[in-house]
């Protein structure tokens, strides 16, 4: 076998499986990359048993064939060749791979123990690759982190005639995005693992994605990209009823400038409460203050109010603020209240919410 391959392409599609194929492990094949050839280029494809990943790259093959190499050294001298062009020539049990003036021989693996990876051939709905991998974006930051969290530790997808929606919750803090997307099967919802989740908002690029659901496993296909992402089992709890209806205050700004401004006066906002920064809302502008045994910072922001409170003072944690405010472009609208969570909207865009929950004052 002998294959022409840019190095870039070659190089960008072993990054995203160095993310997925473990570098050690008990059943060694699994630290193994299959490479096949087809019509179309080199269809390279690795596994973790929670993920499949399977990436097509162009390349030029002449007397083309299948092998496995171990994922992690090939991805390394790839990254490592001087030239822009890649060669591989199979001989046996040899892989040569050469670019410029350098030339690697790596030993292939045994074929026959690599794991079948099957992806599905039928799908159950087509969505905008771009928009679906920016939705889950969107509300990735909300998921709990923590093993011992469970069901938290994923991001939800709902799917139902009347509406499709992500959302992701830690029990302190929720958002959640509703996507465009024309399903006609019945209304159904799966969590996707956060790490999952992560994967396909990398490899999720232009163009149309296919999604398929069945045997707890949700699988995406696109032109270049095929993945099988395993499930959790259950759902979240009623998040909605969480939300507040109404609150005392309500301020509109923009959004960027609103960042901006926690990021500054968290510089000095003390790391043992919480990296607190307050807001007190009143007249119309937006006053932003931390404080530490170090100093105090504040920041003011004009602001569109109304409500039925004069004021509102409330504190909340300032990497929380950053990424509720994370996904919204153009002007946000807050809700704050006494004693209830602060409720996020993106004034241009109705289907994305967060809401935080405040700290003591």
């Amino acid at each position: 076998m002998q294959v022409q391959i840019p190095k870039k392409q070659l190089s960008d599609a072993l990054s995203s499986l160095e993310r997925v194929v473990p570098s050690r492990s008990s059943n060694a094949a699994l630290t193994q990359l299959k490479v096949s050839s087809t019509e179309r280029g080199l269809a390279l494809s690795g596994t973790n048993l929670e993920i499949d990943l399977e990436i097509l790259v162009e390349a030029q093959i002449n007397d083309g064939s299948d092998f496995v190499v171990p994922a992690h050294l090939f991805a390394q001298i790839t990254k490592a060749l001087p030239g822009e062009l890649v060669e591989l020539h199979l001989t046996g049990s040899e892989l040569t791979v050469a670019s410029g003036g350098a030339t690697f021989k790596l030993q292939t693996g045994e074929l026959g123990a690599y794991p079948e990876l099957s992806f599905p051939t039928h799908s159950d709905l087509t969505l905008d690759a771009k928009e679906f991998a920016r939705s889950i974006s969107s509300v990735r930051y909300a998921a709990a982190a923590e093993e011992f969290r469970a069901i938290f530790r994923g991001v939800q997808m709902e799917l139902s005639p009347q509406r499709s929606r992500l959302v992701a919750t830690d029990g302190f803090r929720l958002a959640y995005r509703d996507f465009p997307a024309s399903s006609t099967l019945e209304a159904r919802k799966l969590v996707i693992p956060a790490r999952n989740a992560d994967e396909l908002i990398r490899v999720l690029k232009d163009g149309e994605v296919k999604l398929t659901i069945s045997n707890g496993t949700l699988s995406v296909s696109s032109d270049r990209v095929r993945l099988n992402a395993k499930l959790m089992d259950g759902e979240l709890p009623d998040y909605e009823r969480v939300i507040p209806s109404s609150s005392n205050v309500t301020i509109q700004l923009d959004s960027a400038a609103l960042r901006e401004s926690v990021s500054r006066v968290a510089v000095v906002a003390d790391k043992l409460s919480n990296n607190k920064v307050e807001f007190i809302a009143a007249s119309g502008k937006l006053q932003l203050v931390a404080e530490s045994d170090y100093g105090r910072a504040q920041d003011v922001l004009e602001v569109q109010q109304s409500g039925t409170e004069p004021a509102i003072t409330v504190g909340f944690r300032a990497k929380q603020l950053i990424e509720a405010l994370g996904p919204i472009e153009g002007e946000v609208t807050i809700g704050l209240g006494m004693n209830s969570p602060a409720v996020f909207r993106a004034s241009n865009d109705p289907g994305y919410l967060a809401i935080v929950n405040p700290l003591r004052v």
